[in-house]
């Protein structure tokens, strides 16, 4: 069997989703036919690349930071969600 060979930009685009979307594997793998083994070890060489290179190590921490505060504003959103519920549904009560 041949071994495909992936473009540094395909590559690139596939590990900002996973370390910045958060994305998970299984489905960029389904969503853009490649190994699931494939993004694995593209992600396990990026790690690595960082420990190494100072601007690679920025780039991870801008993801990590990025995907920190996404997870923090749906957790919010939902919270708001939530309490706008809460507060119709109370405004109902005192009428």
């Amino acid at each position: 069997m041949k071994k495909r060979r992936y473009e540094p930009e395909f590559k690139n685009k596939i590990l900002r989703l996973h370390l910045e979307e958060g994305r998970t594997l299984t489905s960029l793998a389904k969503e853009y036919g490649v190994n699931k083994a494939s993004i694995s070890n593209w992600v396990k060489s990026y790690r690595e690349e960082c420990k190494t290179n100072p601007t690679r190590k920025e780039e991870h921490d801008y993801f990590k930071e990025n995907l920190k505060l996404r997870k923090q504003l749906e957790e919010l959103e939902k919270e708001n969600g939530f309490l706008k519920k809460a507060a119709a549904f109370f405004a109902k009560e005192i009428d």
